[in-house]
């Protein structure tokens, strides 16, 4: 063998050893991928992930400005957030030449205001918020909307989801305005509304809002669509109310902090959660849509026809997808949402 074939050889030796200590560190939602596949990545191609969780939007987004913008490799926000993230430079531009499975996306999924040409971001999942009722004890024909959570009736018996926009998009579909609303006076009558819900709380909840309607502490509130799909699973008597007002729409996407530092390793990442066999292990493990087309044709007929992960075009006409609201408004937002959980 000549000096250069074995210098050829032992770079390649090098090279792969490199690649088999490479990382990939990820912040995601709590209960928010599908079993065994972080370790399919590994095995595929050798990237070790270190994982961890987070319960909110705002929980992730508060460190990740605090570490501007570094620690992680892939965190995984809200519509909203994902745009305001990109105005302050909290994360950088996607390389689609590098994801050779972003074609399977559904294009009505794509291109949307909080990030045009999905520039920063790759959708994962999207879902709505809507009531979870527990048929066993309540009759879910006489839940119709958000306002009939604010019957006496229900005194100290309410879930609601640990998430300030979720909470406040009640009172706001209630009050006949939008989610996105940035007026003063608008969220200051939704926090004078949401005053009133309080008595009502038995219990906020964020990382699985599922469980106190199974453990049986409580048969009415707030709840995510795939939480509900995922406790159908366990107790058909768990049913899905679209409000009448309007359910909350989001959409959780795939981003790259700006001071990741596993850059490569996150775009190989990112590529294979666009897997159709990935994406639809998500759907069936997870319970919320995907935006992955391929993969929904990969799903049985039942779970495609699920108006719970896949609601019906009229009922998404119906509600309203979250929007950046702006650092003001989102300021005196936030402002309320503590006074409210702290009772004042």
């Amino acid at each position: 063998m000549t000096l250069r074939a074995i210098v050829s050889s032992v770079l390649c030796v090098l090279s792969v050893a490199a690649h088999a200590d490479g990382k990939v560190v990820v912040y995601n939602w709590a209960e928010y991928i599908p079993e065994g596949v972080l370790e399919q990545f590994t095995e595929k191609t050798g990237i070790k992930v270190e994982y961890s969780t987070y319960d909110n939007n705002e929980t992730m987004y508060a460190k990740l400005k605090l570490q501007n913008g570094k620690g992680y490799d892939i965190v995984v926000p809200s519509t909203y957030l994902v745009s305001r993230m990109r105005k302050e430079g909290l994360i950088q531009p996607i390389d689609h030449a590098r994801l050779t499975n972003y074609k399977h996306l559904d294009p009505d999924l794509l291109d949307k205001p909080y990030d045009p040409g999905n520039q920063y971001s790759i959708p994962y999942l999207w879902g709505s918020t809507a009531i979870g009722v527990n048929s066993d004890d309540i009759d879910p024909a006489s839940i119709t909307g958000w306002a009939d959570l604010w019957d006496e009736q229900w005194r100290g018996k309410l879930l609601l989801i640990d998430d300030m926009r979720e909470v406040f998009h009640m009172a706001y579909k209630i009050n006949g305005v939008s989610t996105n609303t940035t007026d003063p006076a608008q969220i200051e009558q939704a926090y004078e509304k949401l005053k009133t819900l309080m008595p009502n709380v038995l219990v906020f909840n964020a990382d699985a809002p599922r469980e106190p309607f199974l453990a049986g502490d409580v048969s009415l509130g707030m709840l995510w669509s795939g939480e509900a799909s995922m406790a159908q699973e366990e107790n058909a008597a768990i049913e899905y109310v679209y409000p009448s007002e309007g359910a909350g729409f989001w959409i959780d996407n795939f981003v790259i902090p700006a001071g990741a530092e596993n850059v490569e390793n996150a775009h190989k990442f990112l590529d294979f959660m666009l897997r159709p066999e990935v994406a639809k292990q998500a759907v069936e493990e997870i319970g919320y849509a995907t935006p992955n087309l391929t993969a929904r044709d990969l799903l049985d007929e039942e779970t495609r026809n699920n108006p719970i992960i896949f609601p019906s075009a009229d009922v998404v006409k119906a509600g309203e997808f979250q929007e950046d609201i702006g650092e003001e408004a989102n300021a005196l937002m936030n402002d309320y949402w503590e006074k409210l959980k702290s009772g004042q």
